[in-house]
């Protein structure tokens, strides 16, 4: 769907983003991380014709970018923005008529999105009369409501309390449902966690990492294994000998242990059960790969001068 070549954007002498190259499937959620300041603000004005790359060019479907184009993509900036003397429903009808819809169809959907957030009562509010959150709600809205099939969200979860957050998450899972492609950009990482199929680490303006987050975690594992088990400690202790470190083990019931163990040799699954069946009975073994906090830790800073 999307096809960034070799992307470069100079500011004077500094280098914003060094020649960035990634592709992103049509119908997926694409998870553009990185620390401030790495680009990814950068890559994501290029994307919306905001500025125009210095160097490189962006496909759409193998077509080169164009002002055609704009009409396709839904954009919610970091830096939110929107007219506080206007009201609710007249600015949202507003900001759908600059991406092509004539005003009965814009007052349409700005009704649809009103009352399936449950907030039609506010649409004759200003702007100005609303809590944060609410407004970041009315943005929110107001990137998608003409129907794109691009959506590009900078720090959506900004703002929101946990119940809105998953309002938001869910709305972003059945857009994909609905064949969007979304490009989602935040420092959450347990919202990556949960919806992102791909992700896009960008660091001092480079590419560092472009893979499905579940290749990423899997790269990025530790050996760590999860056991639940009934038996005597010093058992425990005996079977796992010098192939695997302990490194914690809490009790959760008469004889019963859970206890997190890591393998010094790279052992496997079959290694661990092999080492503690004879003599515990085991309830669960489980791998304990690294959440995207983890990987986006040691993706920085492995790539930081």
């Amino acid at each position: 769907m999307i096809e960034v070549k070799g992307v470069s954007k100079f500011y004077s002498q500094k280098k914003a983003l060094d020649e960035v190259s990634l592709n992103i499937e049509a119908g997926r959620i694409f998870g553009l991380i990185g620390p401030n300041g790495a680009g990814k603000t950068t890559l994501i004005r290029i994307l919306n014709q905001i500025i125009e790359p210095s160097a490189g060019q962006v496909l759409i479907g193998g077509i080169p970018l164009n002002p055609l184009h704009v009409k396709a993509f839904g954009y919610l900036p970091e830096e939110r923005g929107l007219y506080r003397e206007m009201k609710v429903l007249d600015h949202l009808i507003f900001l759908a008529s600059i991406r092509g819809l004539n005003h009965q169809d814009a007052q349409k959907a700005a009704k649809h999105w009103l009352e399936k957030f449950e907030i039609m009562p506010w649409s004759k509010k200003r702007i100005d009369s609303l809590s944060k959150g609410m407004a970041q709600k009315i943005q929110f809205i107001g990137s998608i409501l003409h129907d794109p099939q691009v959506v590009i969200l900078d720090e959506p979860l900004s703002g929101f309390d946990p119940l809105n957050i998953q309002l938001i998450l869910n709305e972003i899972k059945a857009m994909k449902e609905g064949g969007k492609t979304i490009i989602f950009s935040t420092h959450n990482m347990n919202s990556v966690d949960e919806i992102c199929d791909e992700v896009g680490l960008i660091n001092h303006g480079k590419l560092v990492a472009h893979d499905k987050v579940s290749a990423l975690k899997t790269q990025h594992k530790t050996g760590a294994f999860k056991v639940r088990y009934k038996g005597n400690q010093i058992a425990f202790a005996n079977a796992l000998w010098t192939g695997f470190e302990l490194v914690s083990t809490e009790e959760i019931g008469d004889q019963w242990f859970q206890s997190v163990i890591r393998s010094r040799q790279g052992q496997t699954f079959n290694d661990v059960f092999s080492s503690l069946s004879p003599a515990l009975e085991l309830h669960l073994i489980e791998e304990q790969l690294p959440g995207m906090q983890d990987v986006f830790l040691k993706l920085v800073t492995d790539s930081t001068p």
